[in-house]
């Protein structure tokens, strides 16, 4: 019984590299469709034919939305939201709201975050910085030590 639950096991653990990989080999093939569609485009379009270069930036369309489905199909499965170590900090949670002014050991350089743009959030202002509060992200004035706004639950 041990035996097989072992087996099956290391079946399952050797079949999910399996999946990433045949999800970037399609990626890498929608990505050559999408450049070989614009060139049949541009042939299209040396061509002169209007109904050519229609039927061909219509193929164009079809090959850029399989490769955004794709795209996003790779992404829903393999997120990963904590790839890095937990966070921890040698304080307590606690939750901070706009205009708070806060203790410059929760802004530390430590606790800085350079990606807001992998965050999709604007870049910080002069004497702005982003910091990490546990799952929350707060943009902080380092100057004076005011919360400017806060993001919660950015790490989930």
């Amino acid at each position: 019984m041990k035996t097989k639950f072992l087996i099956s096991a290391l079946i399952a653990a050797t079949l999910v590299p399996v999946a990433a990989q045949a999800q970037t080999r399609e990626i890498r093939r929608d990505r050559q469709d999408i450049r070989e569609e614009r060139r049949d485009v541009n042939r299209a379009v040396q061509s002169g034919k209007p109904a050519a270069v229609r039927d061909e930036r219509e193929d164009l369309r079809e090959a850029r939305q399989e490769y955004r489905e794709d795209v996003r199909d790779y992404r829903a499965h393999n997120y990963k939201p904590h790839r890095g170590h937990r966070f921890s900090a040698p304080f307590r949670y606690q939750r901070f709201n706009s205009g708070v002014r806060i203790n410059s050991g929760y802004y530390n350089p430590r606790y800085y975050v350079s990606n807001h743009s992998n965050l999709r959030l604007p870049a910080p202002g002069y004497n702005m910085r982003y910091v990490r509060h546990y799952d929350d992200l707060l943009l902080i004035n380092i100057r004076t030590g005011y919360v400017v706004r806060a993001y919660r639950n950015m790490y989930r």
